[in-house]
């Protein structure tokens, strides 16, 4: 049977590889690629025999666990489509996404069986349901559900499927900032190429050109990576991909939060080499468990930190390079939609949040007089845009999608929704999401890079910037704070701050202390909530 461009066909030849090679670590949980991929194969041929069939959508209502990524190869390897839930969701949220993508079967956390059974009339074609076994003690039955390993006991490990394709999909929920979730359909070449690196990230000769290539370029030596985002996350299922498809070794933790000393806990125990997170809501308290117990872990096979998704600002990159010295740091630049937009070259350094480099695929596009679009020429604004390995779209959703995947000249380009200036050296400099940009006496300002100078204040843990109505200059720059314990944080000792890294029009004139700066649990930023905070008074300060 052919292989193809398909994250089953894929992981297929990597456990074909190295079979007794360790994949994936979570808590207490190991497995092999052989053990991953019989266990995959069993979770599969149960969901054939319940009636899943390919192009059908599987929900994973799941907090980090190995049952997680077995769930996803399962429909993977049947052409079905994995659907990842937020496990914080409300449940008018649940509903949403239970009826929404359109579910048929959904495996879940024990502790999720109420919730689901309170909402799951909104999903009529939603009839199987298997369970992960938790300390929750609740009943599964009031939704009928089954337990996950019940389900995997009587079935075959036999790989013995029907050909897959190129274009089979991959949907990933994204909440973005505001709204419901909106599912975005990734054809699987198209995300392999544009989110996991088209199995280049290891290897000097780039991407591969041929499926059975992926097995050739298995070093001899696992790279054991560790993503600190929840599975739930884009950036952890991408990851997650990327460390399976190379023959590396994945660890997750099992914690529902982020618990800095836990994380560096298991770095040392695992002997990890490289950590992934999301921006400085999770750089934060690593780096400040780091200097309340200089010396307690052994770090020293650590050689990679990574960021992508949320602001990683540059004082927390070069605090991580004083702390940890023989590391290389990483700001990447990407979304659900994009995938990865490339990683910061540090050429403009103090204007936006990071430069990258212009190629024919990436691009700052400007919108006609007539609606249309067009690449802006040196020295001009627009929208950062990609074009070639995209998604066709989102999810019944088509109004979103014209809006966001636009022709020029023949092309279809994704419009990232991140402001950007292509530079006169042929490079893009980005600002941030226009959508949040907050404009004030006719100035533009963007939210990311206002919060990137606080953050060099001693005392701001975490911060989140928004617009809020002004009589005089239409919006006002105001900032919702969290000081880190102990310390104290006024108005004018902020703004003396952030006016040695950012122009005068951009300083906050407002401040808001709260004790937690809403964000979601990847840790991109809440801004919606954060909004509201302000707009309360009830923390304002001066």
């Amino acid at each position: 049977m052919p292989r193809h461009f398909n994250i089953a066909d894929l992981f297929e030849l990597v456990a074909d590889r190295v079979p007794e090679r360790t994949a994936l670590v979570c808590g207490q949980q190991r497995s092999t690629y052989e053990q991953l991929e019989q266990r995959a194969n069993r979770l599969a041929h149960f969901l054939a025999a319940r009636g899943v069939q390919a192009g059908q959508h599987v929900g994973l209502y799941l907090y980090n666990c190995n049952e997680y990524l077995e769930g996803m190869l399962a429909c993977f390897k049947l052409r079905a489509v994995p659907i990842n839930i937020n496990y914080r969701y409300v449940e008018e949220e649940l509903a949403y996404i239970l009826s929404n993508a359109d579910l048929v079967a959904c495996i879940h956390h024990r502790e999720f069986a109420p919730h689901i059974a309170a909402v799951h009339s909104t999903a009529p074609a939603l009839t199987t349901f298997v369970y992960v076994e938790d300390d929750s003690g609740v009943n599964p039955e009031s939704i009928g559900s089954i337990a996950y390993e019940q389900a995997l006991a009587g079935e075959s490990a036999a790989r013995d499927f029907a050909e897959r394709a190129d274009d089979d999909l991959f949907i990933l929920y994204t909440g973005g900032t505001t709204g419901m979730p909106k599912g975005v359909m990734w054809p699987h070449k198209h995300v392999f190429y544009a989110a996991m690196g088209g199995g280049g990230y290891f290897h000097p000769d780039g991407v591969i050109t041929e499926p059975e290539q992926i097995a050739e370029r298995i070093g001899d030596f696992a790279i054991v990576g560790i993503a600190l985002a929840p599975l739930m996350h884009g950036a952890c299922w991408w990851y997650a991909c990327i460390q399976l498809l190379s023959g590396n070794a994945l660890v997750l933790s099992p914690a529902h939060h982020l618990v800095a000393e836990d994380v560096w806990d298991i770095v040392e125990r695992e002997r990890v080499n490289s950590l992934t997170i999301v921006g400085d809501a999770m750089a934060v308290p690593l780096l400040d468990a780091l200097r309340a117990h200089p010396g307690r872990w052994d770090l020293s096979s650590v050689f990679a930190v990574g960021s992508g998704g949320a602001v990683f600002s540059a004082s927390k990159q070069d605090a991580f390079r004083e702390l940890l010295p023989n590391i290389m740091v990483r700001n990447s630049f990407g979304s659900s939609e994009s995938g990865a937009m490339g990683a910061d070259g540090g050429g403009r350094a103090g204007e936006g949040l990071g430069n990258v480099t212009r190629s024919e695929f990436m691009s700052v596009l400007a919108q006609n007089a007539d609606g249309s679009y067009r690449e802006v020429r040196p020295g001009e604004k627009g929208i950062f845009a990609r074009c070639g390995h995209i998604p066709v779209g989102y999810y019944n959703d088509p109004e979103k999608t014209a809006k966001t995947f636009v022709p020029v000249e023949g092309q279809v380009w994704l419009l990232t929704g991140d402001e950007a200036k292509l530079e006169d050296d042929d490079t893009i400099t980005v600002y941030g999401r226009g959508s949040n940009c907050i404009n004030t006496g006719g100035e533009k300002v963007f939210p990311e890079e206002v919060e990137q100078a606080l953050k060099n204040h001693p005392a701001v843990f975490d911060c989140l910037v928004v617009g809020t109505p002004d009589q005089r200059l239409g919006s006002r720059v105001t900032a919702v704070v969290a000081a880190r314990d102990g310390q104290s944080l006024c108005l004018a000792s902020l703004q003396d701050e952030a006016r040695k890294h950012i122009a005068g029009y951009k300083v906050p004139r407002e401040l808001h202390l709260v004790t937690e700066v809403p964000r979601a649990p990847s840790g991109k930023p809440a801004y919606p909530k954060a909004l509201d905070i302000a707009l309360s008074g009830a923390h304002r300060a001066e």
